[in-house]
């Protein structure tokens, strides 16, 4: 052990590291990082430089994830984004590497030495890829799948009436014919793909804050809950306290990434959700012989060409190129004549400000300094803050482009035309943010608010039920507690359901099942029928609507069963799904077809919600391959809520297996404490023969709460 730097776990295996300065603190985080999370660590680079073939997995279905990496080449450019930045960000990414370094030095997990995988020393720039990967699966890559998507819709044959009906007011620039000509070649790999192995996939979350007139401390509490992929184990998040010069920074920490990205200080908490900018966009290339037209000079030009060799175990190299210009990474090869979609990601090339903005917030004491602070980091998130003056606020991150008037980057433009270009990128005060709002809280649950700012950024938010029942509650309370949040995490009741059930309810069948359905509460408990009936008419819907008079009822099908594309968006469709009129209905009245989907849907015996809720938590390595006994999985577990609700609860099936979107992690906190209450799916370590490798499941389910506190006389245990 480093000298200044003691680590012990609390009785509830969180692991607490005392330095004498903040360099030996973040020495310290590297270190806990790659004993408690090496093997998470070490996947997780290995997957981001695109060397699973080399060095776990030589199959076909590894090399085309090896391509998806490489061709999205976040350990480009991470060099010269290192020597950018001011010597106490690096001084403090050099202490958390070498803390790292340490680790894997005494004991590199078992799983490697079994592969003869020796790993080299971890770097700074592999923590920017880090940053770079935690920013974009699938964040980002939803908003890009779901714009792909579009031209796939126009390609067949879906009328213009109907795109604009489903995408209102963010089509502008539309060129059908174009997007016609446009050859989609085959993705690389299918993202559904990727959520087979370590790579964490983010997608959603929670976060809420209220001030001291509103709470009954008198000062500030604050809460979060992301939503992520849960069933694999170890859990995404690593909680830790750290504690050095009698200050303490403590929370959410992900393994190869230094500081903390939900928690807290003794002066100032911090909460995070995605924000759902619109940071990517594509542009059609018109090619021919290798090379890329544009218009203002009548001119041919050369992309550049970036070679990438992966090795793989027992088998011959392949070599891959991919053709890129200043729109980003072209989808094809430009020998033909042919029209190809470039796509760019505006924090492709980013990681430095991200990882200091990170590692300054130990310095802020204010509200108003965290919001500009966190406000700088390229990647888009939702931030909220508290501090002890009573301040709330709320700050939009993320490099949000500016694009010419009348266009919001969902549709593909021209590339070849100049004013397509981006314009340059907001700057934080021109980003969605709002300070000590006059109601007393602030919430974000992924939705839309382009109303608080010049810049526009979101064009696809999701739904806003969740955000509109956590105002409801908030508005309810003027007396709040730590307690009364965590209630409110497993809040399960849906707004979504209520919009629907209200226009269905006459229209029900006199039968049991349609009793059920009239008589439910909306909740999404285990026990509830009701639940099992709604899905099962919801989808329904979807089959009627888009499947019948649209897509066709197989699209509908497979996009519903095998992917997550309505998971996403779902605020579009459930726009026409709820309307009077529209011209997806194929010229059925909308009473007429929720009677037809209602009568199909409840043609079943009904089940509890609990029943359809079940999953499995698989080893991020062995992905339930193993035998039950030897207990590296765990299961089942049953998740309550559903897409719509505060807890959210979203269980389907991609690629051929279960994925689920769920509180990875729930937190809630008041100022007038020193502590964080907290549960995880999952525990502290992902050594399946430790005592912390599932120790906080319980908790999670049954709705308990641990408490992380810089408290020395708690219960220690030996790191």
């Amino acid at each position: 052990m480093k000298a200044g730097v003691n680590i012990w776990r609390d009785k509830n295996g969180v692991p607490h590291i005392e330095a004498d300065n903040k360099f030996d603190m973040y020495w310290g985080q590297g270190y806990v990082h790659a004993m408690d999370r090496g093997l998470q660590l070490l996947l997780m680079r290995i997957l981001g430089q695109g060397r699973a073939c080399e060095l776990l997995d030589a199959s076909d279905e590894t090399l085309q994830i090896d391509k998806f990496f490489r061709k999205m080449n976040w350990q480009g450019g991470t060099g010269a984004q290192v020597e950018k930045l001011v010597q106490d960000t690096k001084a403090s990414l050099s202490a958390y590497c070498d803390g790292i370094n340490t680790a894997f030095a005494k004991r590199v997990p078992w799983e490697f030495k079994l592969m003869g995988y020796h790993p080299e020393k971890w770097r700074t720039e592999d923590s920017m890829l880090i940053s770079r990967m935690i920013g974009y699966l699938t964040l980002v890559q939803s908003q890009a799948e779901m714009e792909r998507f579009f031209v796939e819709m126009v390609q067949a044959g879906v009328p213009e009436e109907k795109l604009h009906e489903l995408f209102p007011k963010i089509l502008g620039g539309l060129d059908i014919e174009l997007l016609k000509k446009v050859k989609l070649e085959e993705r690389i790999i299918p993202p559904e793909k990727l959520w087979n192995i370590v790579v964490p996939r983010m997608m959603a979350s929670n976060n809420w804050v209220l001030s001291g007139k509103k709470t009954r401390s008198g000062k500030p509490v604050i809460s979060n809950d992301p939503h992520l992929e849960t069933n694999r184990l170890p859990n995404v998040w690593c909680e830790l306290v750290m504690k050095s010069e009698g200050r303490y920074l403590m929370g959410g920490t992900m393994p190869g990434f230094p500081g903390v990205l939900s928690g807290r200080t003794p002066e100032l908490a911090w909460a995070v959700t995605y924000s759902f900018i619109d940071s990517v966009d594509s542009w059609v290339e018109k090619c021919k012989d290798g090379k890329y037209y544009r218009e203002e000079n009548d001119s041919w030009n050369e992309f550049a060409e970036r070679k990438e060799t992966i090795k793989r175990k027992k088998k011959k190299p392949v070599e891959v190129i991919f053709y890129e210009n200043e729109h980003g990474t072209l989808d094809g090869d430009p020998a033909d004549e042919a029209y190809l979609l470039a796509t760019r990601w505006a924090a492709a090339d980013s990681g430095g400000q991200t990882l200091t903005s990170f590692l300054k917030i130990w310095d802020i004491r204010s509200v108003e300094d965290g919001m500009n602070t966190l406000g700088e980091i390229e990647t888009g998130w939702s931030f909220l803050f508290a501090d002890q003056q009573d301040n709330i606020g709320f700050q939009m991150s993320g490099l949000a482009p500016k694009r010419r008037d009348g266009v919001s980057g969902f549709v593909p433009l021209p590339g070849w035309k100049k004013e397509n270009n981006w314009q340059g990128f907001y700057k934080v005060e021109e980003m969605p943010r709002c300070i000590n709002p006059e109601k007393g809280f602030f919430a974000t649950a992924n939705n839309n608010f382009n109303d608080l700012s010049i810049a526009k950024p979101v064009n696809m938010p999701m739904g806003p039920y969740r955000y509109d029942r956590i105002n409801a509650l908030l508005q309810t309370k003027n007396q709040a507690t730590v307690e009364d949040m965590c209630t409110m995490h497993y809040d399960v009741y849906s707004l979504q359901a209520q919009y629907f059930i209200d226009i269905l309810r006459p229209l029900l069948p006199d039968s049991a099942s349609g009793k059920i359905l009239h008589d439910w509460d909306l909740h999404y408990d285990l026990n509830s029928k009701g639940a099992f009936l709604f899905e099962r008419f919801y989808k329904e819907l979807y089959r009627q609507v888009f499947g019948e008079s649209g897509f066709g009822t197989d699209i509908i099908d497979y996009l519903q069963e095998e992917t997550g594309t309505f998971n996403d968006f779902y605020e579009n469709f459930d726009r026409i799904l709820l309307a009077e009129k529209s011209a997806w209905f194929g010229g059925r009245s909308r009473e007429e077809i929720y009677k037809i989907a209602a009568e199909k849907a409840l043609q079943v015996q009904p089940k509890t919600w609990g029943d359809v809720q079940q999953f499995t938590m698989t080893n991020m390595l062995f992905g339930g391959k193993l035998p039950k006994f030897l207990g590296f999985d765990r299961g089942p577990v049953a998740a309550i809520g559903n897409r719509a609700t505060i807890s959210q609860g979203q269980i389907y099936r991609s690629a051929g297996r279960v994925t689920t979107f769920l509180p990875s992690l729930r937190m809630a906190s008041d100022l007038a404490t020193d502590e964080i209450h907290s549960n995880l799916a999952g525990g502290p370590s992902d050594r399946r023969f430790s005592k912390w490798y599932c120790s906080d499941l319980g908790n999670w389910k049954n709705g308990k709460y641990k408490i992380l506190c810089s408290n020395k006389n708690r219960r220690k245990n030996p790191f």
